[in-house]
C-alpha cells in the first residue's frame, strides 16, 4: 500500500465530496451554500459496536454506502480492514470510531461533533496490494491487502521458500516459520513483531520479512521499490504445506503467491486532526 500526501475533504461544496450525482441532495440557500453531508454507519459485530452503531444511525441518519459523501467503520482494527477492502473501488472516503482493542486505524470514539470531525479529518490516500495466490488443487484466488501478504507453515514442519523480485530468483531457499510483504502502513503491525523495519508513509518502499528465519540465519530481509513484483514459490508443497493470508483473508494449501501493490486502485482513510497515520507511525518509533 503506499500513502500520499495527506489532504483535506472539504465537504462545504455545491456537489458531494466524491464527485459523484446524489439523488435527494439540496445544499442550503444563500451566498455560501453548504452541501448536506449524507453518512453510511457500517458496525463490526461485537455487540459494543452494534449498539454504538444503533445510536449513531439514529442521531444522524442513515444512508446506503453508494450514496454516502462518507463510510463511518465502527468496530476495531480487523472490522476497519474488511471495510477497505469493500470500498477500494468506490472511492468514498472512511472514517473509523474505535469499539475495538488497539484501533491503530480507527480514531477516538465519540457520538458529540461526529460531522465537525470528519470536515476537518486529514486523508490518507491508500493503494493495496494484491495478492494472487495459486492453490495445489488448481485454483486461483485474488485478494487485496492493505497491510501485509503473508505465507505461513501449516505443520510442524517448516516451509522452504524461493524468493522472486520482478522475475529473478533473489534467493533460492529459505527455510523459514514464512515469509511477509509489509506497505507502509502494515509495517508496524504483524511486520514490526516479525522485526521487520518500520516504514514512513511517505516512502515509496515495501518490507519483504521473514518469519522466523532459520537458513539463511541472519537474513533479515529487505527494502524493495514500491513498484516490485514478489513471487513466493512453495518448495515441496505436499510434505511442507503453507498458508497465503492477505490481511486477514486466508487461502490454504499454495504452490505460489504473487504480490504487489495496484497503483490503479485507491482509498481514503480519514484521521482526526493532528492524528494522521503519519503521525501514528512515527510515533510507533519512539515508543517503548
Amino acid at each position: 500500500m503506499q500513502i500520499e500526501t495527506p489532504k483535506r475533504f472539504d465537504f462545504r461544496l455545491e456537489v458531494p465530496l466524491n464527485a459523484r450525482p446524489r439523488s435527494g441532495l439540496r445544499p442550503r440557500a444563500g451566498s455560501h451554500r453548504q452541501a448536506v453531508m449524507k453518512l453510511s454507519f457500517l458496525s463490526g459485530r461485537q455487540p459494543d459496536a452494534e449498539q454504538a452503531g444503533e445510536r449513531l444511525r439514529a442521531r444522524y441518519g442513515h444512508h446506503h454506502p453508494d450514496k454516502a459523501d462518507a463510510i463511518v467503520a465502527v468496530g476495531g482494527d480487523g472490522f476497519m480492514l474488511e471495510v477497505l477492502r469493500d470500498q477500494f473501488r468506490t472511492n468514498i472516503p472512511v472514517y473509523g470510531l474505535n469499539q475495538g482493542t488497539v484501533g491503530f486505524l480507527m480514531n477516538r470514539y465519540a457520538e458529540e461533533d461526529l460531522i465537525e470531525r470528519i470536515e476537518t479529518a486529514e486523508t490518507a490516500i491508500i493503494h493495496p496490494l494484491t495478492m494472487a495466490a495459486h492453490c495445489k488443487d488448481g485454483r486461483v484466488v485474488h485478494e487485496l491487502a492493505i497491510n501485509e501478504i503473508s505465507l505461513y507453515r501449516q505443520t510442524r514442519q517448516s516451509a522452504r521458500l524461493r524468493l522472486s523480485v520482478n522475475g529473478k530468483t533473489r534467493m533460492e531457499t529459505l527455510i523459514c516459520d514464512g515469509a511477509l510483504l509489509a506497505t507502509p502502513a502494515g509495517s508496524t503491525a504483524y511486520n514490526l513483531s516479525a522485526h521487520g523495519p518500520i516504514l514512513p508513509l511517505t516512502a515509496e518502499l515495501l518490507t519483504l520479512t521473514p518469519i522466523s528465519a532459520f537458513r539463511p540465519r541472519r537474513w533479515k530481509g529487505a527494502l524493495l521499490p514500491h513498484d516490485a513484483q514478489v513471487d513466493f514459490e512453495v518448495i515441496d508443497p505436499i510434505h511442507r504445506p503453507v498458508s497465503a493470508v492477505a490481511d486477514n483473508v486466508e487461502v490454504r494449501d499454495v504452490v505460489r503467491v504473487e504480490a504487489r501493490a495496484d497503483q490503479s486502485l485507491t482509498l481514503n482513510l480519514l484521521f482526526d486532526q493532528g492524528q494522521s497515520l503519519d503521525e501514528r507511525i512515527l510515533r510507533e518509533q519512539f515508543e517503548y
